[in-house]
């Protein structure tokens, strides 16, 4: 769509819809703005916006299709996009070089971690690489730049709802588990959203181990495109996997081509220095991006090798005496927590969970790790279902719970009964883990995943200031 002189309204006030307010007023629209509760916004209650007047809805990733607004769009017969598609739109041409690529990535948990490799991968191999997404810059903001040579691009479910035309170079799905139904309607509408990251995608990249993944590719993707697999044990044909700890290349021609070592992955690795499998595998998800980019084997090693964790993600915080603080509050769904505890020893774990469940049950989740843990503390305002899921399939490990009387200082409550249980002599002996990997959101008793990570850390180190 021609955006000049078009009347278009802006629904949501986050950071990627203000980017899309003024990526359409520059681009010649008149923009009007729509917000519940944005101080700022033009518009806060459907009966003052005439939908008779607007070309076009841009919405953010904050609101569900149900909102009021996106319905009567719909129903008046307005296109509602996300921002992704916007910038689709806006993509400016790069003297002498045509558009620039996307290579685009999604998934329910990994998604940051990988869209961080594949940047450190593209810029070890000279390309000047915009890092955008779901978490960081919007995609709006930096196609009309004509210095970017490539795009590494994260996109949420919630983001590809609304696109539709986008079509990377490369396109990948990490995994694809249970997690905002409640915003999509179903699993089914939920995988469906995340497949369209491979719409007319020139590549194809799937998660060859997760079944989920496996069975999505086949029911969204043509066959007369490059369909591209990765996975943890030696790969087949067409698929990226590891051969004596060794990530190898097998999708770009017969022969093995080796790419990286899993030991150059050490800044990922947890307190006991192994780099847990979900990490390898976005990875290897990386690698395959990138390799569809034209990126030679030897930078794929360097660039991954470079590669440093965002906080939160799997970070050591502190270490008193034997016990070791890991922050994982980026963990904030079954799956991820599922990974997270998954890289540690038997009965190591004194797991700090809890928080905004959503509705969702941790039955599951704690069948399948409940040998992981050795003790667990529950915070947040939804312990119900963690006390029962407990209760059913560990009824052998302590639990703490910490009441949510005292919001501001329940935290460091939750991490002096972890330390209590972790130095508790009667527990065994061996290195121990306090894992805050929540499975649930935070907004309960925290401003962000990160507040959360952050007070963790906090007072995981006022109990050794001097380490």
């Amino acid at each position: 769509m021609d955006l000049d002189r078009a009347r278009v309204l802006v629904a949501g006030l986050g950071t990627s819809g203000r980017a899309a307010a003024r990526a359409a007023r520059n681009a010649g629209a008149a923009v009007s703005t729509y917000d519940d509760r944005a101080d700022d916004a033009d518009h806060h209650d459907l009966a003052s916006v005439d939908l008779a007047g607007y070309g076009l809805v841009g919405t953010s990733p904050g609101l569900p299709p149900h909102h009021r607004l996106l319905t009567a769009a719909a129903g008046a017969g307005l296109a509602v996009v996300s921002e992704v598609e916007l910038a689709w739109w806006l993509r400016a041409e790069r003297p002498g070089r045509g558009l620039a690529p996307w290579l685009a990535l999604t998934g329910t948990n990994g998604k940051t971690t990988t869209v961080g490799m594949l940047a450190s991968v593209l810029a070890a191999a000279g390309e000047r690489v915009a890092e955008v997404g779901n978490v960081g810059t919007p995609v709006v903001q930096v196609v009309t730049d004509p210095d970017v040579d490539v795009l590494a691009v994260e996109l949420s479910s919630f983001q590809l709802h609304f696109t539709s035309s986008v079509a990377a170079r490369a396109g990948a799905v990490l995994n694809i588990a249970a997690d905002h139904l409640d915003w999509h309607g179903s699993l089914e509408a939920y995988a469906a959203d995340k497949a369209k990251v491979w719409h007319e995608a020139g590549t194809v990249v799937y998660n060859a181990d997760d079944p989920a993944t496996a069975r999505l590719v086949c029911d969204h993707t043509g066959h007369d495109r490059g369909q591209v697999g990765f996975t943890l044990g030696p790969p087949g044909p067409g698929q990226y996997g590891v051969v004596d700890a060794t990530l190898v290349d097998r999708a770009t021609g017969d022969d093995l081509v080796e790419l990286a070592a899993v030991a150059d992955l050490a800044a990922l690795a947890g307190p006991d220095g192994t780099v847990a499998s979900h990490v390898v595998a976005d990875a290897l998800a990386a690698a395959a991006l990138a390799r569809a980019h034209g990126v030679a084997p030897a930078h794929v090693g360097e660039g991954l090798a470079a590669f440093t964790p965002g906080a939160h993600r799997i970070v050591t915080v502190a270490q008193v005496g034997d016990v070791s603080f890991v922050d994982d509050s980026k963990a904030t769904n079954a799956h991820a927590a599922a990974a997270s505890l998954a890289g540690f020893a038997p009965r190591s774990v004194v797991w700090i969970a809890g928080g905004l469940a959503k509705g969702a049950v941790f039955d599951d989740l704690v069948a399948t790790r409940a040998d992981r843990l050795r003790a667990a503390v529950l915070i947040g305002t939804d312990r119900g279902p963690w006390r029962e899921a407990l209760a059913r399939h560990a009824p052998q490990v302590p639990v703490i719970e910490v009441d949510d009387g005292e919001t501001g200082t329940v935290m460091s409550r939750a991490v002096a009964a972890a330390h209590r249980l972790a130095t508790d002599p009667t527990a065994g002996p061996g290195p121990v883990v306090v894992l805050l990997a929540p499975a649930s959101a935070s907004m309960d008793q925290f401003t962000s995943y990160a507040d959360r990570g952050d007070r963790f850390a906090y007072a995981a180190r006022a109990l050794a200031p001097a380490t």
